[in-house]
């Protein structure tokens, strides 16, 4: 089997994952209506609904650091496997539930998942895929993410919310199947010095080329130096004091300076806001809820195809091109479509031109979901060294769950009191200056090594490995 087939094969119990994750972040859209209904057997009220629907992003924060702790100690396969069970057990959970307390718990217990995979995930396809099929592959979750919104919307329409939670259940069972025949991480075999087992898993995934040999010598070089300067074991204490040390290395602070301003990016362009409150947001614009359904298909079939063309873009345009030449064009033209709105709303415009801020909206979400969406996603899999990856990891994921749950907590608040194009002007100015910082601090990472990123976080610049002598490389690579 072909290096590629392999590395896809790998990477594709991630993808599955995040088509669940993506059900779970748009499956408010099915559960709050229902609740909300006059004859709902649940009665819920405005707050309530939206503490179900932002739970997810808070119990993220625990979800991240057990993924951390455990892909720290018992590495990323087997990580990967037992932090996806809670978020099984809360979609069934969610299906049996017959009172708030039962599904807020299978929301949080979904949220763990969600929150422990996204950043494991986006770890797992960078250490598992060569530097060529990478950004596709990172750019494929984001893909993933908006297959799920727009299957959980499809499904929301034709089944009751209690059979959509049941089948919430399959991405899961699929993924960690797959899952159970991956091999071991050969970066976490490194930093646990098993050599061996690490150079026979890396050629499994990547084949034996000289790109890979340099990558690999690269790779044991720089942590057989991390280890030997490493005298004891460290206790509790000692790894407490080394975790606060990272807020004082630039290597640590300058990739997570960049994730949290990517962030910020990617809930601000309202990649899981929008999902999550599809069926509100354009049935405000358009007046009509019976045709709120349809307008929200196409619209996510359009994010879908659009990410899905990212995907393919990354593999031939460098990431600052691609995010700042769309994330730019999306944010003016989110500022339109808010002053368009705007107009509406204060009677200026006639308000029977429906069309106009539906088809502003699809080119919004066009160019967001090409660049701002994908490729913030991507920073976790590529930003930080090996040595921080799961503590930043965890300290990026509370970042992520934080900014999440007050997006979901507070839009239908938003909505309600200044109205969508109040609410996407707040998120547009935030938006548009996430990219200007992003824009003078992100690195160009396109067709780059993990170690060679790794290099430029700790010595200001990218290495050039192509150009290191190396005479009996082909000897050692097929030793």
């Amino acid at each position: 089997m072909k290096p590629f087939l392999k590395q896809t094969w790998a990477v594709s119990a991630v993808l599955i994952n995040m088509v669940g994750q993506g059900i779970l972040l748009s499956y408010t859209t099915s559960l709050l209506p229902a609740l909300q209904a006059p004859d709902s057997p649940i009665p819920t009220d405005l707050d309530t609904a939206s503490w179900l629907s932002s739970s997810v992003g808070i119990s993220g924060i625990p979800g991240f650091f057990m993924s951390s702790t455990l892909m720290e100690a018992y590495g990323r396969k087997v990580a990967h496997f037992i932090i996806m069970m809670p978020g099984l057990i809360g979609w069934l959970l969610i299906y049996f539930g017959n009172n708030i307390p039962v599904l807020m718990i299978g929301r949080i217990l979904g949220g763990m998942s969600a929150g422990g995979t996204v950043a494991l995930g986006a770890i797992v396809i960078g250490e598992y895929s060569s530097p060529k099929y990478r950004g596709m592959y990172l750019n494929m979750k984001t893909a993933s993410v908006c297959l799920g919104g727009m299957l959980v919307h499809i499904l929301g329409h034709f089944y009751n919310w209690r059979t959509v939670a049941l089948q919430a259940t399959i991405p899961y069972i699929i993924s960690m199947a797959i899952i159970s025949t991956w091999p071991e991480s050969p970066a976490w075999l490194i930093s646990k010095q098993q050599y061996e087992q690490s150079e026979k898993n890396f050629y499994f995934l990547r084949g034996k080329t000289e790109e890979s040999y340099r990558e690999l010598e690269n790779m044991m070089q720089s942590q057989t130096n991390r280890v030997a300067t490493k005298t004891k074991e460290l206790t509790f204490t000692d790894k407490l004091v080394d975790f606060l040390k990272k807020f004082t290395k630039k290597n640590f602070l300058k990739p997570l300076f960049i994730l949290l301003n990517g962030t910020i990016l990617l809930e601000t362009c309202g990649r899981h806001i929008f999902p999550a409150y599809a069926l509100q947001i354009i049935a405000e614009i358009t007046g009509s809820k019976s045709q709120s359904f349809y307008y929200t298909m196409c619209i996510d079939v359009i994010i879908t195809v659009s990410a899905v063309c990212s995907s393919i873009l990354v593999k031939v345009m460098k990431r600052r091109t691609l995010l700042f030449s769309t994330g730019f064009a999306a944010f003016f033209v989110l500022i339109i479509v808010c002053a368009y709105l705007f107009l509406v709303a204060q009677g200026v415009i006639p308000d029977k031109y429906h069309w106009v801020p539906i088809a502003l909206f699809v080119v919004y979400f066009i160019l967001a979901n090409l660049g701002c969406t994908p490729i913030p996603l991507a920073f976790l899999g590529e930003l930080f060294p090996l040595e921080h990856r799961g503590a930043g990891s965890a300290v990026a994921g509370i970042f992520m769950s934080v900014i999440l749950m007050l997006g979901l907590l507070l839009t239908p608040h938003l909505l309600a009191k200044i109205a969508v194009h109040g609410t996407f002007a707040v998120f547009g100015i935030i938006m548009g200056i996430s990219l200007a910082i992003l824009y003078v601090t992100l690195p160009e990472t396109k067709d780059k090594t993990l170690q060679e990123i790794e290099d430029y976080f700790n010595y200001g610049k990218f290495k050039d490995f192509k150009n290191v002598e190396e005479p009996d490389v082909k000897t050692k690579m097929l030793k």
